[in-house]
């Protein structure tokens, strides 16, 4: 298994894209540490899948508060001994609201949940990616990001702030072994509408398990040479 004994950290794990993911990660005998703001939530995750004790470690974690997170990750590598994948899963949307009626306290709230999560994630985590001199750092973004549409302002900028910071990343991290990736993806169909209910509205979802294959291969040593890709998972705009 290519992803054998690799230390995968998964944020908002306890969604259903998180749940996918560790599923898939941990087939492939991967080290989970998943993290979440519910302890709660994770427990039933790991109950649910049978993960073993030996090879997983949750944390109840804010991701935007600094001291949280650095913890969180001091007590991966204290467990697993290296950090190999972060795979950043926390984000959220809103609409509806023009820019002009849009207040102030929306957009900040959508850059916490998308810029300022990456930001801090990468600043604490990259350094232990690194030192290995292998690793992957993957979010989850949105075609709005390049081509906003009317009435999604706040996502909008989030989600281009957060590229426009994984860009820079790659850029900074080409010949270091470390990779730093995105996702595109229009509407994830937990509900797997696409599948049980076709119709041509939900043609260009994408469903969890199409997104997390994505994300393995991305994993993979043979991705090596993509690094600063914004990957299209949504089939059309």
């Amino acid at each position: 298994m290519p992803l054998q004994n690799r230390v995968v950290v998964i944020t908002g794990a306890s969604g259903a894209l998180g749940y996918v993911v560790a599923r898939q990660f941990a087939d492939q005998g991967a080290h989970l540490a998943l993290f979440s703001r519910s302890s709660e939530k994770l427990k039933a995750m790991v109950a649910e899948l049978e993960l073993p004790s030996e090879r997983t470690v949750i944390s109840a974690v804010d991701i935007g508060d600094q001291e949280s997170l650095q913890s969180a990750i001091t007590k991966v590598v204290d467990r697993f001994g290296r950090l190999d994948i972060l795979i950043h899963l926390v984000g959220g949307w809103t609409g509806g609201s023009t820019v002009i009626d849009t207040d102030f306290d929306t957009v900040a709230e959508m850059l916490d949940q998308h810029f300022w999560t990456t930001y801090q994630l990468s600043r604490f985590a990259l350094p232990k990616l690194l030192a290995n001199r292998w690793g992957r750092l993957i979010v989850i973004s949105t075609p709005f990001a390049g081509r906003p549409a009317a009435k999604l302002g706040a996502y909008s900028i989030a989600k281009a702030a957060q590229e426009a910071l994984l860009l820079t990343l790659s850029e900074e991290l080409k010949g270091s072994g470390v990779t730093a990736n995105i996702l595109r993806v229009k509407t994830i169909d937990v509900a797997r509408e696409k599948v049980t209910a076709p119709s041509a509205e939900n043609a260009f979802w994408s469903t969890p398990e199409e997104i997390s294959s994505a994300v393995l291969y991305l994993c993979t040593d043979q991705a090596a040479a993509i690094n600063g890709a914004r990957l299209p998972l949504y089939g059309s705009y």
